[in-house]
């Protein structure tokens, strides 16, 4: 009776190992997105070994099961991973109805890529491009502490209780911002520069931030993500990522370390 059970238990484990979500495996392979991709699960249009799989969850084995999303049969891509200065004026999505230049179109690759989360047309620096959707979705929560750091050119004189504010958190739409680490770099009358750092990733929230302390901001650039910063990096370049850099970004995404 134990041997049986033993074994059992030791199967449990390998079929947990060796297996992944079914649309986690569509959306790195650059089908889609992967609520897209459970949508395309749900309507039958995707086959494990020849047979339709129209429920969730469902899991498979990439390297061994042959996955066939209508005509198409899946061969998974290589993870990509790049770091990209981008300029004023680009946007981060995979598609724009106005056709501007998108930051998917300054990194060249035959891999079906996309931002790890965004930076408003405005503000220029540092974004994360690839094809790696679950570390993506990690960098992206704010439970795992990935930092970025922004330099904020503002308008009019920064005072202290504005300062302090900011570093414990300013009320938001969304509810009140977490703390941030802030430093004053230069203080004018006319206009000051500030260095602020955060670990969530809310849509425009250091302008929104700043300005809700009565600092309008002028112009803004993310100048590290983590302990990754640009330099030697040029503003519209870009490259791929060291293989040290992945590593962090993957050991601070498991949650073993802060950056």
């Amino acid at each position: 009776m134990q041997g049986r059970v033993y074994h059992a238990s030791v199967a449990v484990i390998i079929w947990i190992v060796t297996t992944e979500r079914l649309q986690k495996i569509l959306a790195a392979a650059g089908i889609a997105s992967r609520r897209k991709c459970e949508e395309l699960i749900l309507e039958g249009m995707v086959r494990v070994n020849g047979k339709v799989i129209d429920t969730l969850p469902a899991f498979v084995n990439p390297d061994k099961d042959v996955i066939n999303v209508g005509q198409r049969r899946l061969r998974p891509q290589p993870k990509v991973y790049f770091l990209l200065n981008k300029p004023k004026g680009v946007i981060c999505t995979n598609f724009d109805p106005q056709h501007r230049t998108k930051a998917i179109d300054l990194v060249p690759t035959r891999q079906r890529i996309f931002c790890v989360g965004r930076l408003d047309i405005d503000t220029t620096g540092l974004i994360i491009l690839t094809n790696d959707s679950e570390l993506a979705n990690r960098l992206t929560h704010p439970k795992y502490g990935i930092t970025r750091t922004y330099i904020a050119e503002v308008k009019g004189r920064i005072e202290g209780p504005q300062a302090e504010k900011l570093k414990h958190g300013v009320w938001l739409a969304e509810g009140k911002s977490s703390k941030s680490a802030v430093k004053i770099l230069k203080r004018g009358y006319e206009n000051s520069l500030i260095e602020v750092t955060i670990t969530e990733a809310l849509n425009r929230e250091v302008r929104r931030m700043l300005a809700k302390v009565g600092l309008p901001v002028k112009s803004l650039k993310r100048i590290r993500i983590g302990k990754i910063d640009a330099r030697g990096l040029g503003i519209g370049k870009f490259r791929p990522l060291y293989p040290s850099e992945v590593a962090y970004l993957k050991k601070s995404a498991a949650g073993s370390t802060k950056g």
